[in-house]
């Protein structure tokens, strides 16, 4: 796995504002003590809801955790009530921004255009889409990347067209596993992000790119997957800070030479988390 894993954790709206404040006081515990984010091998990136944001960012600056948000308008300013733009996302500190998801998708009717806009308002101002794409039901592996791959090309087909540089994060989610007792079968996974993963790296304006998994996300996938993910993006098991502490444990594992096992004797990190 070429440079970082990625583990990201978006809260959605599931923690009210104090209890968020909590959960990211015990993740940035973690991560300070933590090896597989404090020698780099982590790019660690949390996404609280809008009203956390400046609380959590202050909560875990120096820890090396990043922080990231769960959408963003299309637009940077304007007369637009109830919209957030990047410019005032990337103020406070955020360095990654959630587009595509599935239920934004689903339920707000958000339409390949309108990602494409939202991946463009990210790029111009610094920040690094989280892309989620996927394909709504069950099919063949090959047939899913086909699917991953139509819908990352519609996502940066605007950034393309004004010659803008395009990193993405790839967060390949396929919609039937969201939320599911268990995430897409381990070969169905390794099959769809390699294929996405050998069309990104044949992408010069996407140059840097990385292709993570998230749907059901847990302890122990990370390990399962190998080399055919940059990493996961986490929703509910990342509740738990534990669980998160248990997969930065499988990251450092897997990034280190000779998979060397992490220090667990480090001050403040959790010795035995549960897989």
């Amino acid at each position: 796995m070429p440079g970082p894993t990625f583990l990201g954790v978006s809260l959605k709206m599931y923690l009210g504002y104090q209890h968020t404040l909590r959960w990211a006081e015990q993740v940035a515990a973690i991560a300070g003590a933590h090896p597989a984010v404090q020698d780099g091998l982590t790019d660690l990136v949390v996404l609280p809801s809008f009203p956390a944001l400046p609380a959590v960012y202050g909560v875990v600056a120096g820890t090396g955790v990043q922080v990231g948000a769960q959408n963003l308008s299309s637009y940077d300013q304007g007369a637009l009530t109830g919209e957030v733009g990047a410019p005032m996302l990337a103020e406070i500190g955020c360095r990654y921004a959630e587009v595509g998801h599935a239920e934004r998708r689903g339920l707000f009717g958000e339409t390949d255009a309108v990602v494409a806009e939202k991946t463009l308002a990210a790029l111009r101002n610094g920040l690094t889409p989280v892309l989620c794409v996927g394909e709504p039901a069950r099919t063949t592996p090959t047939d899913a990347a086909r699917t991953c791959i139509r819908q990352t090309a519609a996502a940066v087909v605007l950034a393309a067209a004004q010659s803008v540089p395009a990193p993405l994060v790839v967060a390949y989610e396929p919609h039937w596993a969201i939320g599911a007792a268990q995430p897409a079968p381990t070969e169905y996974i390794q099959q769809v992000c390699r294929e996405v993963g050998n069309w990104l790296a044949q992408q010069s304006a996407m140059n840097g790119s990385r292709i993570i998994y998230g749907g059901s996300a847990g302890p122990g996938l990370l390990t399962r997957l190998g080399d055919a993910v940059d990493g996961l993006f986490l929703g509910r098991f990342a509740h738990n800070p534990a669980a998160i502490a248990s997969i930065l444990d499988e990251a450092a594992v897997f990034a280190r030479p000779n998979h060397l096992q992490p220090d667990h004797t480090q001050p403040g990190h959790p010795v035995g988390a549960t897989r």
